[in-house]
Formats: C-alpha cells, structure tokens, sequence
C-alpha cells in the first residue's frame, strides 16, 4: 500500500474519531448549531472513504481498458465528495428551520464544549497533514480531503463563539441561525472543490509556470532540430501530459531525430518523474516559424 492509500486509510478513522466526538457534544448540549458540526463530520467519514478506494484505483497500473492509466479517478472521488457536501448542508438547513420552528434549550456543559474543541484540534492537525503530503504528492483526492477538513475547522470555530454570544444574550434564535451559516458555508467549500475537480475531468492545462519550465527545457535540450510547435498539457492525478511537434531538418536520419527526442524527455523527466511526454517529429516543410525556438 502506498502513501496516498496509508493516508486515505487513516483518514476514515481519523474521521470516525471526530465524529463521535461530534456527537457526544450534540447530545450533551441539544444545540442544533453542534448538530449542524456533526453532521458535516458524517460526510467528512463518507468522504474518507471515497478518497481511500479512489486512491487505490488510481494507483492500478494501465489495463488493456485504460491504456492511459486510473488516474482520473481521484477527480470522481472530489466530485462526489462535494455533491456529498451538498446533501449535508440542507440536511443542516432542514435541522435548522425544524428549530427556528420550535426553540430548544441549549447547555454548553465543559464536557460537551470540550468534546467539540478536540474534535476540532483533531481534525485541525490532520487536514494540515493531508494538505502538506497531498500537494507533495500531487494527489487531488487527498488535498480536497484536506481542504474539506480545514473548512471543518473553521465551521466549529465559528460554531462555538456563536454559542457563547447566543447563551450571553439569551438570543435561542441565534443557534439555528449560526447552523445557517455553518450550511452555507459548506456549500461553498462543495462548489469549490467540485469546480477544481471538474477541471482536471476537463483536461485543464498544466500551470503556466510549469508551462515555463517545460518550454525552457524543450528550447535547451533540442539541439539538432529547428523549432517545437503546438505545446499541449494536461494533468490526470498526479502526472502531467505532455504533447508537442518537433521540428526538424527533412534529410535528418530517424536515428538522429530519436536521440534529440530522447534527450528532450529525459530533461523533462529530470524536472518531474510524473511526466508523460509524446513527441511527434515533422520535416522542416512543417514549421510554423512559430512557438518553441531552439537554442
């Protein structure tokens, strides 16, 4: 098992932690402000392990159905992560009318405060975890996955300074107010992280400054030919495509235009393992006197 999957894996029971920390806080206090923290918790443990089989079926090798490989996989697993989110904010929403409906009484007892406050320290040190690990190892599932935990952490705070002013000024309505707010909230980080994974199912370009790069080492590692024309990239996971036209002078033998070939790609290769380069070489006929000029 890799990384990607070791980490996925305890993701769930990293999840499964803080939920029954969750829980115990709404039980302890009735709020449906902590209700509304735990119910978010629920779709982190679904999340969880969507990520860890996603990460899995990423990590399979190329298959005579998938020449190119499963890396697209973690892209589906973010999308359902965020439709997952969705499905848990208007479950909020719903708690929350119920309650604006009916006022409850809420006690914030040290122990259920204190439970909520852990989970939240809990989940605060993993998603950095996973934010850090994940972009090391350029895996969208993960850092979705941490993305989704730090939003976490940011709700539960903004959950219990509400409690406290709402028990302050004697305000019941403020409970349901803030799980609003909490529902929103998550809706907002389900349709960022939907956009970002949409893009990699959409074949969005490699950054422009790992465009650059590749430029720079196409123009210094093609000596021999005449120019490089029509540079495409794209990213699946953790590897980035990469796909151009090779210029080169029309008497050149295949074997010498193969060796400047090979070169550029080990260049490539040097800058980043996860690569995958294509190159298709044209006679000089073919320029465009445009793009890539050799050095």
């Amino acid at each position: 098992m890799d990384e990607g999957a070791r980490l996925a894996l305890a993701s769930i029971a990293v999840g499964l932690l803080v939920l029954g920390l969750k829980i115990m806080a709404y039980v302890m206090t009735g709020s449906v402000a902590l209700y509304s923290d735990a119910a978010e918790s629920i779709v982190n443990v679904a999340a969880a392990v969507g990520v860890f089989l996603a990460v899995r079926l990423a990590a399979a090798p190329p298959d005579r159905n998938h020449p190119y490989g499963h890396h697209k996989a973690e892209y589906v697993s973010a999308v359902v992560e965020g439709v997952l989110i969705v499905i848990a904010a208007a479950a909020i929403l719903n708690e929350a009318w119920t309650v604006f409906r009916a006022p409850r009484e809420i006690s914030l007892t040290p122990v259920g405060v204190g439970a909520n406050v852990a989970a939240s320290v809990i989940n605060a040190v993993w998603g950095l975890l996973l934010l850090r690990r994940g972009r090391a190892l350029r895996s969208p599932a993960i850092v979705a996955d941490g993305k989704h935990l730090m939003t976490d952490v940011v709700s539960s705070i903004g959950v219990l300074a509400g409690l406290a002013a709402a028990l302050a000024s004697g305000e019941t309505w403020l409970d349901p107010a803030i799980a609003c707010a909490v529902a929103l909230n998550v809706l907002w980080s389900g349709a960022m992280l939907v956009r970002a994974s949409v893009g990699g199912l959409m074949d969005e370009a490699a950054p422009a400054e790992t465009e650059r790069r590749i430029r720079a080492a196409i123009a210094t590692h093609a000596e021999g030919a005449i120019e490089a024309h029509d540079l495409r990239t794209r990213h699946a996971g953790r590897l980035t495509f990469v796909d151009f036209h090779l210029v080169v002078a029309g008497d050149m033998r295949v074997a010498e235009a193969h060796d400047i070939c090979d070169r550029i790609e080990r260049a490539l290769l040097d800058q980043d393992a996860d690569i995958v380069v294509t190159i298709h070489v044209e006679p000089e006929d073919k320029a465009k006197h445009a793009g890539i000029v050799v050095l």
